[in-house]
């Protein structure tokens, strides 16, 4: 009777340390790393069954599988995350993050950084919330996307739209739109 109790006892000590609850930070520090790393899975762990980006008047829900695209398409522009700060706001996290990507490398602010407020429901990240960006140069940014979107609407307009399109197909055709617009001449 002893060894089945002591048995039970390590085997209920195994389970419980292996699911133990993370931190905001570690929640939000393993949200990023998976970004770069590519582990969709991974990242299935630390986000709700839905999820909402909030980025100025936009305001994008996804549930899991449509976060799927969003993490595909973003994952074309081969993204690069480090977290610069984490600080816990109440029941939020503010992150202070910069991401480099080809994306932000062609419009001129690479790297890209901003002050994100991150929320969660039972552990998991709910929203994402971009507050404010850092030395951001919109001139630049505006600049070059709409150099880009004009000439790709001239010259190939089967690629028209790229810019919206937040898929893995148009991430590609966003890529595509700078090697030509890049090239051209």
């Amino acid at each position: 009777m002893k060894n089945t109790f002591l048995i039970l006892f390590v085997i209920g000590l195994l389970f419980g340390c292996g699911n133990k609850e993370l931190s905001h930070k570690e929640t939000v520090t393993t949200y990023y790393k998976v970004f770069d790393s590519g582990d969709f899975e991974k990242l299935k762990t630390v986000i709700h069954d839905s999820i909402t980006l909030i980025s100025g008047d936009f305001l994008m829900p996804f549930d899991k599988d449509s976060f799927n695209e969003f993490y595909k398409w973003d994952s074309i522009f081969k993204p690069s995350y480090e977290i610069l700060e984490l600080v816990e706001d109440n029941d939020h996290l503010i992150a202070t993050i910069s991401q480099k990507n080809i994306r932000n490398a062609f419009l001129k602010n690479n790297p890209l950084k901003l002050n994100v407020r991150v929320s969660f429901t039972s552990s998991k990240i709910t929203k994402l919330e971009e507050l404010d960006y850092i030395d951001v140069n919109w001139k630049e940014w505006n600049q070059q996307k709409d150099s880009l979107v004009n000439w790709i609407k001239i010259n190939h307009p089967k690629l028209d739209g790229f810019v919206n399109d937040l898929t893995m197909t148009g991430a590609k055709n966003y890529l595509k739109a700078i090697e030509l617009y890049e090239g051209r001449e």
